[in-house]
């Protein structure tokens, strides 16, 4: 409200006095991004305007949410121009005497934030003066991409499509053969402005080198693509390779999953087998070696018995079986006393 009430005084005493004046008119300047802008702001002053010169630039930013902002100002013979951090080092006088009546500003490194209504301001009392100039910043068409949309084949519909990555609107398209003598079909004369040309039963005659030029207010840029329209290709026979490969595919799938199958079943069988065999049981004895060593303790006992117990001893003793199972040492049976009634014959002697 201030900054309003200031502004409507300022215009109040400029046209009371009629001294200083700013002989730029307002205008619109547009500019590409990334390019410099020149801001016109020239003023007269009368031998009335004896005050000190004081030179201000305001931006109004595109959004309305923001408030004005002072991005330079020449004040008692000084240059301030740190005011706004978004442009600081990219805005600046460009006369080296402002006293000479030229506060023109350049904005360089265009970006789309500076978009706004810039004014100038120029104070030496008692005149005062004002202009504002839109400036509006553009993109370039850049990143252009040309491409066929489908099938070249003769008889098939498709589109020729030119896309730009960036660019301001409006944006105008215009085609172009560049290639053979022929020109392009009547019917494309309305899509030779169009970012995409479509056609329909394509014929060989179509087939070309193409350019595509995308322009707006700032600037071009083009793109280019090579049409080669061909016979159909023999789909039946690429579908037929198609699914024989998948069949083959499939098998030999098969014959790999039923070879690892089995060499897992194989190798299991010999683990299981290999687990048996050294499975930690015992061997089982011999009848032979079992029945020696219970003959042969019995003979060592027989040694020392008397020939009136030899009888008894060798009916009980040799009508037995040592059986697998027998691990421990016989004992001695008590025999009853028996005389000998024949000859008996063990170890090379001879009992009576």
């Amino acid at each position: 409200m201030a900054l309003l009430l200031r502004f409507v005084l300022l215009c109040g005493v400029a046209d009371f006095t009629r001294s200083l004046s700013i002989t730029t008119p307002e205008q619109m300047i547009e500019k590409a991004k990334g390019e410099t802008a020149y801001l016109p702001c020239k003023f007269t002053l009368s031998p009335e305007d004896q005050g000190p010169l004081d030179i201000e630039w305001l931006l109004s930013p595109a959004d309305n949410q923001k408030v004005d902002q002072v991005i330079i100002l020449y004040s008692g013979d000084k240059i301030y121009d740190d005011y706004y951090q978004d442009l600081k080092g990219r805005v600046h006088f460009t006369s080296n005497d402002l006293k000479s009546g030229d506060a023109s500003i350049n904005v360089t490194n265009l970006r789309l934030s500076d978009i706004g209504t810039y004014q100038c301001k120029v104070k030496k009392a008692p005149g005062v003066g004002n202009k504002k100039i839109q400036l509006t910043v553009l993109v370039k068409p850049s990143g252009i991409r040309c491409y066929v949309d489908g099938s070249e084949e003769i008889g098939n519909d498709f589109k020729l499509k030119c896309e730009p990555k960036e660019g301001s609107l409006p944006l105008q398209y215009e085609w172009q053969k560049l290639s053979n003598s022929q020109k392009t079909p009547p019917s494309w004369s309305t899509d030779m402005t169009s970012p995409v040309i479509s056609i329909k039963n394509a014929s060989t005659e179509y087939s070309g080198t193409y350019s595509c030029t995308v322009t707006n207010r700032v600037g071009s840029d083009q793109c280019q693509l090579r049409l080669n329209v061909v016979p159909p290709s023999n789909r039946a026979g690429t579908i037929a390779g198609a699914v024989v490969g998948i069949l083959l595919a499939l098998v030999l799938i098969g014959l790999i999953v039923f070879c690892c199958r089995k060499k897992r079943r194989e190798e299991k069988y010999e683990k299981e087998v290999h687990h048996d065999i050294r499975e930690d049981v015992p061997p089982p004895k011999s009848r032979t070696s079992t029945a020696r060593s219970y003959i042969g303790s019995n003979h060592s006992s027989l040694g020392s018995m008397s020939p009136s117990n030899m009888e008894g001893y060798s009916k009980t003793q040799y009508n037995q079986v040592p059986s697998e199972d027998f691990e421990r040492t016989p004992q001695s049976p008590t025999l009853p006393p028996a005389k000998f009634k024949y000859a008996y014959k063990t170890d090379d002697v001879t009992v009576v």
